[in-house]
């Protein structure tokens, strides 16, 4: 594998296309995971989700085992779990467990949104979703995953002395700022909300406390994500991709739970002015087209934000478009030279 780009990784959140159902997806996934484990890439995350029908994620750590127990190298995660939702001793049995059962391939993305609805939020009745109780509960977690204390009486076992690592997930500066001051790793949700991308990336930089106690890297480290859509011609990947622009349309309009539509050659089209652009900025951080294309969208990108790693997001209606689009992508970028000025791993 070539180590002259910055790590490609891949975000999944099993979705569900319309005609199929969870089992199915379920299984594209692991087959998309061996995909990318073969093409090269370090990662493969899974996303916390609930209460829709186009989205099969809401077991994340079920289905990391899942997945880690059909690949044998790739580093299997999540992205994220949603801590409003878990207490973290719970969550640190559960990753404590998966780093028990597959060592050193095991990773912890966490999220503040609950990940859903307001009324699912409630269902799941665990907490709030304000930046202090998310930084308290990443602290706990540091604790019950980090060294062995023999003077705890609450321990996490399976779980201690397991050093998961782990990173903190947003959209904001609010995100951005419990990374920093925690002195943690950032993956920043650029594919669904870039509009404080940069901004976020500033605040973390320039705030980040290697000294934390709780510090987990000596240095800022930043992942940020891409909607990605490789196909054999432009016009192909571009038509696959309206997948993702009619479910965000949905999205706008309060019916995102719809499974995944089939494609078209105008998802626009019954869409207002204000809806299409509303679509277009949340897609702003998409690259589609033919391997060459997306490989060079994603080299500017690297080079833009500065990212020490990306992580890609795909989805389509036939899982084998998605897979195939996986494994070109990953082709390219592990294979092929990179164009001069092109971001450079750390």
């Amino acid at each position: 594998m070539s180590e002259t780009r910055v790590p490609l990784s891949v975000l999944d959140l099993v979705p569900v296309s319309a005609g199929s159902n969870a089992a199915e997806a379920i299984a594209a996934s692991v087959e998309a995971a061996r995909a990318a484990e073969a093409a090269g890439y370090r990662r493969f995350w899974i996303a916390e989700h609930h209460n829709t029908l186009n989205i099969a994620s809401s077991a994340t750590a079920v289905l990391m085992g899942h997945i880690a127990g059909a690949t044998s190298t790739i580093r299997v995660g999540s992205g994220g779990i949603m801590l409003p939702n878990h207490a973290p001793l719970r969550v640190a049995e559960d990753i404590g467990t998966l780093a028990t059962i597959y060592p050193g391939r095991i990773d912890l993305g966490l999220g503040r949104a609950p990940g859903t609805d307001p009324a699912t939020a409630r269902e799941l009745r665990r907490g709030a979703s304000d930046v202090a109780d998310f930084a308290s509960d990443i602290r706990d977690l540091i604790r019950y995953l980090g060294p062995v204390r023999p003077e705890a009486t609450i321990v996490a076992h399976p779980g201690q002395a397991t050093n998961v690592p782990m990173y903190v997930l947003g959209s904001t500066t609010a995100g951005a700022s419990v990374a920093a001051a925690l002195g943690m790793p950032f993956a920043v949700a650029s594919h669904f909300a870039p509009h404080q991308l940069a901004e976020s990336l500033e605040v973390y930089r320039s705030a980040f406390d290697a000294g934390a106690p709780t510090a987990t890297i000596a240095e800022p480290r930043v992942m940020v994500a891409a909607n990605v859509l490789v196909a054999d011609t432009a016009d192909r990947a571009r038509r696959e991709f309206s997948v993702v622009q009619r479910m965000f349309l949905s999205l706008g309009r309060g019916s995102a739970r719809k499974p995944l539509p089939e494609p078209v050659d105008h998802p626009e089209a019954g869409a207002t002015m204000i809806e299409w652009q509303r679509v277009q900025a949340m897609l702003r951080c998409s690259f589609v087209g033919t391997a060459a294309d997306v490989v060079a969208g994603l080299e500017g990108f690297a080079a833009e934000t500065g990212a020490d790693e990306i992580i890609t997001v795909t989805y389509s209606h036939d899982p084998r478009v998605r897979i195939r689009s996986i494994h070109k992508l990953g082709l390219a970028w592990f294979t092929q030279s990179p164009k001069k000025g092109a971001r450079q791993p750390s």
